[in-house]
């Protein structure tokens, strides 16, 4: 490709809503253009990276079995009725109606599709397991589209579903699915985590996120590096058992007191207050949930975990609740507790029934209750974990201490179960003639995404650093000064050359100044820069340097083409290593 030629260019200024590094690279570059929040075009050096992307991923599904097809981008909405499943992605659902009047989806995923396609296909125990997939346009209305391709609200997916006839065949299904993912991530040289997640509106049992940590991420991952574990923050868990406390047992309950304390609303005033440690104190926490006032009670020193109160509320829109919502629900904020409440509904994390002689609201303005009791003196709907784990805090599983990092979702599987099957009717006879739903999975990798999260991991002060195999050239042939001498000459030459052999060229054969030339390569961030000038050829030589090195090796010209051809080789054989 001749540079002169190429649709779009690059700008050295800095969008002013780029928050994210990618988006502010990508954009510089010349390979996006926004046309709308959350809603990209791919010009051509983007659209280059995305599909060789497309093909990573292709190649990693192929090997663990998967077969390739393609579902429409319009489905009916009938399949979301019978599914349930358009209360669950509520007003990020996109619709439409036809000249007809039939009310169509622009799918967000495509579960319903392939269910009822496998209602239609799979008759016998013989047909699985079946693992199809496609790399298809995704339409979600996201509220807050931001971060450039991390978050946007048109976007290409690549997503597998898997048909097996047992929880056994799925387990093997998801361990085999796992292990593309991480070969995808590998030949991307993407350090990819894989941890525990909620499974959000897609829903099913269990689900893990593959995360890429760096300090650019707009998720949380908690983990251990004691003993391994790790989760997204909307999932994460840990121990509440204070440290070095005795069991709750073990302490009297005290009798219930009112104690003034007036202008003392939150929980650390009132600690400081009584000179007790937050952990002595009941937090309540006043949330609207599908227009119904939830009152939510968890120790003092916890914070509410938004994502494990709404799956355990089963709702599909949770909020913090308004003053006026809140006074007509009978609380009094600063000074509120479930004790002597009724008619509201109380949600209780699980570090509550075991903490004994609480400081809790009195439910009138400036007292607080002294030795308040779960059981003895009030009572919940629900207890359940609803706690934020946090950095710091006691690991789960072993007595470690828990880290937070920042990171990036670059793919996320999911154990669906039967209830999508169930409800579309998607079943088999197994060996008995007995009439069983499919066991069903799905594996997504949103590739705008991971091409975001591509440039966040790979770049440095001057611009992006590509891996080899989806650099959108191999090769960035610079030449300087090309009216003087053989430069232009010996530049198109040795373009020819290596697109003889196989190799992906841009030629920047534009009448620029060669630091314009040297910027916009750093930019673009092509693996091997190779210049061309008066003062490489009065050596006979051409310069090739590495975007990811600092120094740069003469070449002779007439051996050019056939080194360049050779370390472009052995940069895309080392795709299943680390980035070349």
């Amino acid at each position: 490709m001749r540079y002169s030629k190429l649709f779009g260019r690059t700008t050295r200024e800095t969008p002013a809503d780029a928050e994210s590094i990618s988006h502010q690279l990508l954009v510089r570059a010349g390979m996006i253009s926004q046309g709308a929040a959350g809603v990209y075009s791919y010009l051509p050096l983007g659209w280059r990276v995305l599909r060789r992307l497309e093909q990573v991923i292709r190649e990693e599904m192929d090997r663990a079995g998967g077969q390739e097809l393609l579902m429409p981008a319009l489905q009916p909405f009938e399949l979301w009725e019978t599914s349930g499943r358009y209360i669950s992605f509520g007003q990020s659902l996109f619709t439409l109606v036809d000249r007809k009047e039939h009310r169509l989806v622009l799918g967000p995923t495509h579960e319903e599709v392939i269910t009822d396609l496998a209602r239609r296909y799979v008759q016998s125990y013989r047909d699985m397991p079946l693992m199809p997939y496609q790399i298809q346009t995704k339409f979600r209305d996201e509220p807050r589209p931001r971060g450039g391709l991390l978050r946007v609200r048109e976007f290409i997916m690549k997503d597998m579903y898997s048909f097996d006839v047992d929880e056994a065949g799925l387990d093997k299904t998801y361990q085999t699915m796992a292990q593309a993912y991480a070969a995808v991530y590998r030949r991307l040289g993407l350090p990819a985590v894989m941890v525990e997640a909620d499974s959000g509106a897609i829903g099913g049992k269990a689900s893990h996120e593959f995360m890429v940590l760096t300090d650019t991420g707009e998720d949380v991952v908690v983990h251990c590096d004691v003993c391994g574990y790790a989760a997204n923050s909307e999932k994460a868990r840990s121990q509440k058992s204070l440290a070095g406390a005795g069991p709750a047992e073990a302490e009297e309950m005290g009798a219930l007191t009112d104690v003034a304390t007036p202008d003392s609303r939150t929980i650390d005033e009132v600690a400081r207050l009584l000179s007790l440690p937050a952990s002595r104190t009941l937090k309540a926490v006043f949330y609207q949930a599908d227009g119904e006032f939830i009152l939510a009670v968890i120790r003092g020193d916890l914070e509410v975990n938004e994502v494990k109160l709404q799956r355990a509320l089963k709702c599909t829109a949770l909020r913090l609740a308004e003053e006026a919502e809140t006074r007509a629900a009978g609380m009094v904020a600063g000074f509120a507790s479930p004790v002597g409440t009724h008619g509201v509904r109380v949600i209780a994390d699980d570090s509550v029934p075991s903490a004994r002689n609480l400081v809790a609201g009195a439910n009138k303005e400036g007292y607080h209750l002294l030795n308040a009791n779960y059981e003895r003196d009030y009572s919940a709907e629900m207890v359940v974990d609803i706690a934020l784990a946090r950095e710091g805090d006691r690991c789960p599983r072993c007595e470690g201490t828990l880290k937070a990092d920042k990171g990036i979702e670059v793919g996320h599987i999911f154990k669906l179960g039967t209830f999508l099957s169930d409800k579309l009717n998607a079943v088999f006879l197994d060996e008995n003639g007995t009439s069983r739903p499919c066991v069903m999975g799905c594996y997504g990798i949103g590739v705008g995404r991971l091409l975001a999260a591509i440039v966040e991991h790979w770049h440095d002060d001057k611009g992006i650093v590509w891996p080899m195999n989806v650099a959108p050239y191999q090769v960035h042939i610079c030449t300087l000064n090309p009216d003087k001498g053989d430069v232009e000459a010996t530049g198109e030459r040795l373009y020819q050359d290596l697109l003889s052999r196989g190799v992906d060229v841009l030629l920047d054969d534009r009448p620029a100044s060669p630091g314009v030339k040297f910027n916009d390569a750093d930019l673009l961030g092509i693996p091997f820069r190779v210049t061309v000038s008066p003062r490489t050829l009065a050596n006979s030589s051409v310069e090739v340097k590495r975007r990811d090195a600092k120094d740069s090796t003469l070449i002779p010209v007439d051996e050019a083409g056939e080194a360049l051809c050779r370390m472009a080789g052995e940069g895309l054989t080392a795709e299943h290593g680390a980035h070349p």
